[in-house]
């Protein structure tokens, strides 16, 4: 196989006998789609071998990438806490993603997470039916809409199926495809902490200072761009709001401040 070749599909590497370890092995040398060279390494799934429950992720993130570990940061620790506040030890399930390598873009000196293409999903299908055959969850749980397709098919729509039990053979018991347990996995880049409210608000202040203020505000908008997460985007608010109790330093309308302030679930100030 010439260097750099992508076989098209995750079988290829499948080992001969199906155990976590030698899965989890074989894995490590996945060349089934190319995003082997985008990621730092393969991230496979981890935790209980005869779980109650298994959670399926979209991909790994920036953290998952560099620690080789699902489910490890911004959005994994939610994940924590969520199974924590349902009554769950996380080390009684198994948790790992539909793709199992980290597709991304640079903005800056930021990695960017990217949401993987039915080809690549397709690719790396085969280590998660075979996660399944081997550990043989009770309850399947997936998180969004790549995991979902990935199992139920490309015209499955998370939409209009969000929270229901679903009838499958995937599972010993019924599929779960609930609520989001958290959202920026397939909205933003979760490493960086981002969620829509946060694209939302950059949006509309970005949109803003363009309509608005298109000379005094291009540097906040500059400053905007570069807020990667939810701290930096507030301390730039209350920046803007400063300057517009100034008649002459107005850039952006109070409304479209307030709007932000609503995303944020931030206090309007008086």
């Amino acid at each position: 196989m010439a260097q750099g070749a992508a076989t098209g599909s995750a079988a290829d590497f499948l080992p001969d006998r199906l155990t976590l370890p030698a899965l989890r092995e074989a894995a490590a040398g996945c060349r089934g789609c190319r995003l082997w060279e985008v990621g730092t390494q393969t991230v496979f799934g981890e935790g209980s071998r005869a779980p109650a429950a298994m959670f399926v992720g979209e991909q790994p993130g920036d953290q998952e990438d560099r620690a080789g570990r699902p489910f490890v940061g911004p959005a994994g620790r939610l994940f924590d806490e969520a199974l924590e506040a349902a009554g769950i030890d996380r080390a009684a399930v198994y948790v790992t993603n539909a793709v199992k390598h980290f597709k991304w873009q640079a903005r800056g000196k930021r990695r960017i997470h990217q949401k993987p293409n039915w080809t690549e999903m397709t690719a790396c299908r085969p280590w998660l039916e075979a996660e399944l055959a081997v550990v043989k969850p009770r309850v399947l749980v997936l998180l969004g809409a790549t995991a979902a397709q990935s199992l139920l098919g490309r015209q499955f729509r998370v939409t209009q199926h969000r929270g229901e039990l679903l009838e499958s053979e995937l599972a010993e018991a019924e599929s779960l495809v609930p609520e989001s347990v958290w959202t920026p996995a397939e909205l933003a880049d979760a490493a960086a902490g981002l969620d829509r409210p946060l694209e939302e608000a950059r949006e509309i202040l970005l949109r803003a200072l363009r309509n608005e203020a298109p000379v005094s505000g291009a540097l906040t908008a500059r400053k905007l761009r570069r807020a990667a997460t939810r701290a930096e985007l507030e301390e730039l608010l209350d920046e803007v709001e400063q300057r517009i109790r100034k008649p002459r330093k107005m850039i952006v309308t109070a409304q479209t401040l307030r709007h932000v302030r609503h995303l944020l679930s931030l206090p309007v100030p008086a």
